[in-house]
């Protein structure tokens, strides 16, 4: 007997909690790594490894081996996939060093901006109508970055190239004619191969972590599930969510890190409080416009 309609959305909502808490606690698990002696480019290699395994269970469970050796046939395909794989690669780095040197805050406002940084992009490349809504709420974010730019001294770089490299990510995935774990797992699969040999050159050497003692070695074996179940339950809930709904949970993930790394000491001043202003305002009528325009659709639904 299939789900009732309340239940299914109520099991979409837990899924999309879910995985933006995921993402948005994720800073502690690079923390507890980074006390335990192991370094930023370990746990990124560490985290191409085992994620593979993990994004071809999903392939498995959904039955798309067919579609993933479709996509293996298409060389225009494959190539958008390796680009993106460079932007998503890309944005794990900035992340993880970001966390690591102690700018947990700073990343927290990269992804706040990103879904404004989607919509202007959206404008820009695919020449999406932008809303009233959407031109306050980039007009916000443009000032907030703005005073960010003064309270660091410098343009927020971590911020911007979290902003930008998953931006890209999402405007090359949307090329790709395939579904989620399909397209997840051939990037993981062009990850895996520089992330083994590089976790092989720590252990030969002496310098790797796996194998050291049960935590380290089952924190390690994490990066897999850490990495692939947030994608797999975003994937799920976002299928079945308003627009609206998605448009308010998304910016779960960076309150909690924004809270993070207000809890790890990182300094705040209130020209850096005041920046924040400025983006939870764009935040709000980024919200607001989604909110809107679902409203609106509702009645021909």
């Amino acid at each position: 007997m299939p789900p009732s309609p309340s239940t299914e959305s109520r099991s979409a909502y837990a899924a999309g909690i879910g995985c933006y808490a995921l993402w948005g606690f994720l800073p502690l698990y690079f923390h507890l790594l980074s006390n335990l002696g192991v370094t930023s480019w370990e746990m990124i290699a560490h985290r191409s490894l085992w994620s593979v395994l993990w994004a071809a269970g999903l392939v498995l469970i959904a039955k798309q081996g067919g579609q993933v050796a479709t996509v293996l046939r298409q060389p225009k395909t494959v190539g958008i996939l390796a680009l993106s794989t460079l932007a998503i690669f890309s944005n794990w780095t900035i992340y993880v060093f970001a966390v690591n040197a102690g700018h947990v805050i700073e990343a927290s406002l990269g992804y706040y901006i990103n879904p404004l940084m989607n919509m202007a992009a959206g404008a820009l490349l695919f020449r999406e109508r932008m809303s009233t809504e959407g031109k306050v709420a980039i007009g916000f974010a443009v000032v907030g970055v703005a005073i960010q730019t003064i309270a660091l001294g410098h343009l927020p770089i971590v911020s911007l190239g979290l902003a930008l490299t998953f931006c890209a990510y999402g405007i090359l995935r949307k090329q790709v004619k395939a579904d989620a774990q399909t397209g997840l797992f051939v990037e993981c699969a062009f990850l895996a191969l520089p992330g083994l040999f590089y976790v092989l050159h720590l252990q030969m050497s002496g310098q790797g972590h796996f194998g050291a003692g049960a935590g380290v070695t089952g924190l390690l074996a994490l990066a897999g599930p850490a990495t692939v179940v947030p994608l797999a339950l975003f994937a799920w809930s976002a299928r079945r969510l308003p627009l609206s709904a998605v448009g308010f949970l998304q910016f779960i993930a960076p309150t909690l890190q924004f809270l993070l790394g207000v809890a790890f000491g990182e300094p705040f001043t209130p020209l850096r409080a005041l920046s924040f202003v400025f983006i939870w305002l764009g935040v709000a009528a980024f919200a607001y416009g989604a909110w809107k325009k679902t409203r609106v659709l509702a009645p021909a639904t």
